[in-house]
């Protein structure tokens, strides 16, 4: 969904040589932010289920494929589908 970077902590040992590869976030991560921005706003038991739902649906979906539904508590833009040209 988003190409946020993700903060990552120095190991004590270093890296290995040769080793460039760069932590990526989960296509459902923002979805899985929203469920727990849901926790906080008011009561739970009506608040969690819809941010869950389509949390859930996202997880559950092949790459590409995700909900496209708006989030119900971050500021950010629904994921768009774009269409695959071959």
């Amino acid at each position: 969904m988003s190409s946020r970077p993700v903060p990552t902590r120095e190991s004590p040992w270093g890296r290995p040589d040769g080793d460039t590869r760069e932590a990526k976030a989960h296509r459902c991560n923002d979805r899985a932010e929203d469920v727990i921005q849901a926790c906080f706003e008011g009561n739970p038991f009506k608040t969690v289920p819809g941010p869950f739902k389509l949390f859930w649906r996202c997880m559950r979906s092949k790459p590409g494929e995700e909900p496209t539904q708006p989030f119900y508590y971050l500021d950010f833009d629904p994921p768009k589908h774009e269409d695959l040209q071959e």
